[in-house]
Parts: structure tokens; C-alpha cells; sequence
């Protein structure tokens, strides 16, 4: 039986408003919620010294949580100009050094946007652009270390799910980040029914294979949309715009998955990941009482 971990994409209002300060301090905050991972994002940047990414690897290690680690925003493998791409390669490799100071094993990052290309001409060069790099990338990641494209929530934005299954198709160092809230959001709430989830999964277990599609990375949020797409992230206590977290639990459980799941609920991560991993060992012990 595979097994879910469950855990906060960087650290809920109530870390802070327990007088909470410090990175250093989420692994036993995290910990003491019962929750198994974190994700750390620099977004904004690489803001943050290779002695202190040492430090703080080192405490999650010891609380035993599993830790991956967002790229920066900037990233876009699909803009024309060299000197962005370049760019772009760099906003990887460095991400790779910082999963290698914090212990960490997933960096996940947003593809591409279209820009002024139409969405078959920026898939193309995404492609295109990413085997020519995929040999320098892989022989830094090694045979323990993935990068995880991420679906996306906007409509100009490359992130589809079958866009990503397919880029991934390029490297087994490739995992998919499913964020289902994204997903949820660009079709217009499409996700309501197991059967909804079963066709992505479906289609990475044809196209990646069961070993990565069990271990794939899962983002999961409640978000606004509108015409465009994602506006923006909602906590569980949302009822009008989903996705619900109900709708997957039985998917997880059905395809013996081992997914990272993480939460990026506004605010309520870390309490909405406790919500989501109760849901899942509940269904799980019915599971075994039914049987």
C-alpha cells in the first residue's frame, strides 16, 4: 500500500501569530501538527546564503520532514529572447545547488507563458529548448534529485496536464506537479468526480509509467477563477469554487499512489493539510473496516 505525506507549502498565519519568526523554527512547528512535508518557496529569488540552507536542511532532517523547494516566478523556457532563457536555465541549476544544501529532493517550477507566441509554438520551443539542456540538468540531479513542472491556472500560461505529463516524458528526472486547484480553475471547476482525477492519472500511467506517476508531486488549493482562469488561492472553508479534497482522497487510495501532497490553502496550509490528511487515513481505516 503506498503511503501519502501530507504538509504546507511555507508557513501558515498561526506559525506567525504564535510568535513564530524563523525558517528554522517550522520543522518542529510542522512536526507538532503531525504533518510530514514542507515546501519551501523562492519565489522571488534565491534569498538566502548556502551556510543558512545548510542549517535549515539540517532541522528538518532531524524533525524527519521531507522538504521540496519552489523555483523562482521568473522562469519562462517558452520567451524567444537567448539572454531569458539563459536566465531561466540559471533559475534551475542554482535551485538544484539549494536542493542539495537543504536536504531536499524536488524542485518544482512553473514552464512557460506564451507571450506573443501562439500556445503551439510556445509548447514547441519549451520542448525543443528543454532537450537541449536536459543532459547538463540531469548529470546535476543525479539519480536522486527531480524537477517538477508544475500545471497551471492561467490560460497564456504553458501547464496543462497533459502538457506537463508530456514534457516530462523527455527525462525520468522529470516528476509532474499536479496542482489540482490550477487545473480546477483553467477548465472552469471540471474537477467533481473521482472519474475527473482518474483521466489524469490515466494518461501519466501511459505516457511516464506507474514507478513516477506514483511518486508524482500534487499541489492542492481551493481557488477563485474567471474567464482567465486562477485569481486567486481560497482556504478549505470555501464552498463555492473546489476543488474538494474529497473528490481525490478515494483516486490516491484506488491507484496505491505515494504522491507528496501540498497544501497552498491563503493563509490556513498547514491547518488544511492536518484536514486533508485526517480525510485520507479516515478513508483509508474505512477502507479496511469494509473489507
Amino acid at each position: 500500500m503506498g503511503k501519502i505525506l501530507f504538509g504546507p507549502a511555507g508557513n501558515s498565519e498561526s506559525f506567525f501569530n504564535e510568535g513564530h519568526t524563523s525558517t528554522m523554527e517550522a520543522p518542529s512547528w510542522t512536526k507538532a501538527k503531525g504533518l510530514d512535508l514542507f515546501e519551501y518557496s523562492f519565489g522571488q529569488g534565491y534569498r538566502m546564503s548556502s551556510e543558512t540552507a545548510v542549517k535549515i536542511g539540517d532541522e528538518f532532517v532531524k524533525n524527519g520532514i521531507e522538504l521540496s523547494v519552489h523555483a523562482p516566478y521568473f522562469i519562462n523556457f517558452a520567451n524567444p529572447d537567448e539572454e531569458m532563457f539563459a536566465k531561466s536555465v540559471g533559475y534551475l541549476t542554482t535551485g538544484i545547488k539549494f536542493l542539495k544544501n537543504l536536504k531536499a529532493n524536488r524542485l518544482i517550477f512553473h514552464p512557460a507563458s506564451c507571450g506573443k507566441l501562439t500556445r503551439e509554438e510556445a509548447v514547441s520551443l519549451l520542448m525543443n529548448r528543454f532537450k537541449e539542456i536536459l543532459p547538463t540538468l540531469e548529470e546535476e540531479l543525479g539519480d536522486t534529485l527531480y524537477l517538477c513542472p508544475e500545471t497551471m491556472g492561467k490560460t497564456m500560461q504553458i501547464g496543462t496536464y497533459k502538457e506537463i505529463i508530456d514534457l516530462c516524458t523527455l527525462s525520468k528526472r522529470l516528476l509532474p506537479t499536479f496542482d489540482f486547484g490550477h487545473i480546477n480553475a483553467l477548465t472552469q471547476g471540471s474537477l467533481k468526480t473521482k472519474d475527473d482525477y482518474k483521466k489524469i492519472f490515466d494518461y501519466a500511467f501511459v505516457k511516464l509509467g506507474e514507478e513516477r506517476t506514483k511518486i508524482s508531486h500534487i499541489h492542492f488549493s481551493k481557488i477563485q477563477y474567471g474567464t482567465k482562469g486562477e485569481i486567486r488561492h481560497l482556504t478549505f472553508a470555501d464552498e463555492v469554487y473546489g476543488p474538494r479534497f474529497e473528490d481525490l482522497v478515494d483516486v490516491l487510495i484506488d491507484y496505491d499512489l505515494s504522491c507528496h501532497v501540498i497544501c497552498e490553502s491563503a493563509g490556513t496550509m498547514a491547518e488544511d493539510s492536518v484536514t486533508m490528511k485526517e480525510i485520507y487515513l479516515k478513508s483509508l481505516e474505512n477502507r479496511k473496516k469494509a473489507k
